[in-house]
């Protein structure tokens, strides 16, 4: 009843005229940008992050949340008929929908795509209501020994599973650490690795670091290696599903949201995994016909159950980010960010402090997935002709944006040299595939990491035995352990798996 309760008081205040227009216009930035190939929910509200400094909280987080599952909504537009996934959650999307759409099947590929996000976006919005508080209401008991191997559970998750490389991760994370202890020592208060720069003293402005290493990045890099690509895009057709269409597709809805949901509830996954293995379940269930058209003129099961697995699993992943402060992916980590620059620190505290803003979203969550039903279905001709916009001009557009918006924050110089500093070194870590996510989780848990060791060691009187010393601090130390090393057994045992030999009769 509580959970109800707090739910209509979290409507009460999304339905608010301004709420509803900031989720409304968040949900459009974010169906566009899922529409244009190349640019993510990342970049987009990475470039907005400024707006933080004028907007309100609850509305601020609700328009950055209506980018974030917009943006899955529209992916699927690009993948179908351009076959260019924007993510590499909508890569599984693009192998059948593509084929779908070069057979004059578009329509029937954009349609079950859109009303299988909706299905398993709000059925995983009802997973989010029911157990995010239980899981902060657990996570509240916990004390600065579990806090600190909590933020080293979120270090060791992004930088392995965000990546090619968990080496690569692993160096992205120290680069982020070392970037957030710049500044003034907690304690102490001594001035830390500023080399004297005033400008240094209050450490780097998070937004700065996410502007510049996923907005500026991106647009340098594209004008470095891929402005000479040339694409060409499918014909659309009428956006509808014949009753044979919609029989295949709600199973697959259904078996793809049981798949993604859970993928997104633990914090060490992404949606390449549940989309690849709805893919590989709806293969494997199709029979006779059915079966016989994927790869070949386009399944509708290989649409259907991928988008909604990545729906599920993306909304999920709300739960470890708001209860745990843990982030899952490249947005989510720009979300992190975003809370921090309104100094709230999402963990289990946030239900407790901060239950309005809390509830506000979830509800938003509810309202957001009808408005990306209406925009996707009847709207999808109009979000087709912004293929049409030149790239050039695009990309400009954006790195002009980006760059008055975190000259605006401080009206500094500096601040400016520094943006465009962390893009170059952005492009490079893009070109040597250096996962950027882990920087900026680094920047936001480093210095929290550090107040939460110093606070357990003080409980332990300066014994490093404190953080095996209780059952939740020793059972994270095993999951810490787990992520790190099981991946890396089962590849060996799978590699030192013979090969069967054929035997001769």
């Amino acid at each position: 009843m509580d959970i109800f309760n707090s739910l209509l008081h979290g409507f009460g205040t999304a339905l608010s005229l301004a709420n509803l227009m900031w989720a409304f216009i968040g949900c459009v930035l974010g169906t566009a940008v899922g529409v244009l190939p190349g640019i993510g929910p990342a970049v987009a509200v990475a470039m907005l992050l400024p707006i933080t400094a004028k907007v309100d909280v609850t509305a601020s987080m609700i328009f950055f949340a209506g980018i974030y599952y917009g943006a899955m909504y529209g992916g699927s537009t690009t993948s179908i008929l351009l076959n260019t996934p924007g993510e590499t959650a909508s890569m599984v999307t693009a192998m059948e929908g593509n084929k779908m759409a070069k057979n004059g099947r578009a329509g029937a590929a954009l349609a079950t795509a859109a009303i299988g996000s909706f299905v398993a976006g709000t059925i995983a919005t009802i997973i989010v209501t029911l157990f995010a508080p239980t899981v902060a209401d657990f996570a509240v008991k916990l004390g600065p020994p579990e806090y600190f191997l909590l933020m080293v559970l979120a270090f060791t998750t992004v930088s392995a599973v965000l990546g090619q490389s968990t080496l690569r991760g692993m160096t992205s994370l120290l680069l982020g650490l070392a970037l957030g202890l710049i500044g003034l020592d907690q304690i102490s208060g001594q001035a830390r690795y500023t080399g004297g720069i005033p400008e240094l003293l209050d450490g780097i402005e998070i937004v700065l670091v996410a502007v510049g290493l996923f907005a500026v990045a991106e647009v340098l890099y594209y004008a470095m290696y891929e402005g000479r690509e040339v694409e060409t895009r499918n014909p659309m057709s009428k956006v509808y599903m014949t009753a044979q269409e919609w029989k295949r597709s709600i199973p697959a809805w259904l078996r793809a949201t049981a798949i993604g949901a859970p993928f997104g509830c633990i914090p060490a996954g992404g949606t390449e995994i549940p989309t690849f293995l709805s893919y590989a379940v709806e293969k494997k269930l199709a029979k006779g016909e059915n079966k016989g058209e994927f790869g070949t003129v386009g399944a509708i099961e290989g649409v259907a159950g991928p988008e909604a697995a990545n729906n599920a699993t993306v909304t999920t992943a709300l739960i470890p980010l708001l209860t745990l402060g843990i982030p899952i992916s490249n947005t989510t980590a720009i979300l992190l960010g975003a809370f921090q620059n309104y100094g709230i620190q999402p963990g289990p505290q946030l239900f407790t402090t901060s239950a309005e803003l809390v509830w506000a979203l979830i509800a938003s969550l509810y309202i957001g997935n009808v408005m990306l039903l209406i925009l996707n279905l009847p709207m999808v001709s109009i979000w087709v002709k912004l293929l049409k916009i030149p790239k050039p001009q695009l990309y400009a557009g954006i790195l002009i944006f980006a760059t008055v918006g975190a000259y605006g924050m401080r009206q500094s110089a500096f601040d400016l040299v520094l943006l465009w500093g962390i893009g170059l070194a952005g492009v490079l870590m893009r070109r040597f595939d250096f996962p950027t996510a882990p920087v900026v989780v680094g920047m936001i848990l480093g210095p929290l990491a550090e107040a939460q060791m110093r606070n357990a060691l003080s409980i332990g009187e300066g014994s490093w035995t404190v953080f095996v010393e209780r059952p939740m601090s020793i059972g994270l130390i095993v999951v810490i352990l787990a992520v790190v090393l099981v991946p890396r057994l089962l590849k060996r045992l799978g590699s030192k798996v013979p090969h069967p030999e054929g035997v001769e009769a």
